[in-house]
């Protein structure tokens, strides 16, 4: 039931963040705070739900060293899309027309901030780390992954391809990231990095959900594998490549520092 209970009260925060954010849509500075906000929300209900329900203290939330995790795995983001879309360029598949309004970057820091922060709360927060207790580090990987990817099949410009890639590359990535770290600052850095990067610094589509206006106004062009196509750049194939080099970093560190969790196996009954 904790599961269950865990998943409510964080949906919850991350749906009334999502009510105020798209609220004011279209009014950058507003969208920024209450994006800001929505996020602190939802942390704030993650911490008191899990304290709650498992009566400890929420280490994957510890406060030292908070600051410098996310940062990292937001300059880490950013520059692992930045390669990505390099990659496209040089292919011929993402162009600059010229400079995006400042306000487009703004709003993309509200919305991504929010959307960062509440996802990764919710699958490798929730989700993931309970799912591991059972079924391993490597299952959890798989079954949440596999769920983070179909979520996006609820874009607008969703495809099954890219519901796919989003599951290998950022489902794996954020997954390994939590794991090699055991705490959340990291991936919900780096998924606010590469979500700010995709739409507020390069313009492009973000899962499918239409075309941002970022501080470079970009245009796409090529084949689906390329450039992702309708669905972003997040379907590409160098996206997908960058994130299995990603996961497998992550990985081998987590097996370094002993992180990785076997299969929980129940004890048999004698008799």
């Amino acid at each position: 039931m904790r599961l269950v209970k865990q998943l409510a009260v964080v949906g919850l925060a991350a749906f009334l963040g999502s009510l105020a954010v798209n609220a004011v849509d279209g009014n950058p500075g507003l969208t920024l705070v209450l994006g800001v906000a929505a996020a602190v929300l939802a942390i704030v209900a993650y911490r008191w739900i899990v304290r709650r329900t498992e009566r400890r203290e929420v280490g994957e939330l510890s406060r030292p060293g908070a600051v410098r995790a996310t940062g990292l795995g937001a300059l880490l983001g950013i520059g692992l899309f930045a390669a990505v879309i390099g990659v496209i360029a040089l292919l011929g598949g993402y162009t600059v027309d010229g400079r995006g309004p400042v306000g487009g970057a703004v709003t993309a820091l509200g919305f991504m901030a929010a959307a960062a922060t509440t996802e990764e709360l919710i699958f490798r927060g929730v989700l993931f780390r309970i799912v591991e207790e059972r079924l391993g580090t490597w299952g959890a990987l798989l079954l949440t992954g596999l769920l983070f990817g179909l979520m996006h099949l609820a874009n607008p410009d969703a495809s099954l391809w890219g519901a796919l890639a989003i599951a290998v590359e950022a489902g794996g990535m954020l997954g390994a990231a939590y794991v090699a770290t055991r705490r959340l600052w990291l991936p919900i850095g780096l998924h606010f990095g590469w979500n700010f990067a995709e739409a507020g610094i390069f313009g492009t589509v973000v899962s499918g959900t239409g075309e941002k206006e970022g501080l470079l106004d970009g245009t796409m062009s090529g084949s689906m594998l390329l450039t992702g196509g309708d669905f972003g750049p997040e379907a590409s194939l160098a996206a997908v490549v960058a994130g299995l080099v990603m996961t497998a970093a992550f990985l081998t560190l987590a097996r370094r520092r002993g992180h990785l969790t076997p299969v929980r196996r129940r004890a048999r009954v004698a008799g």
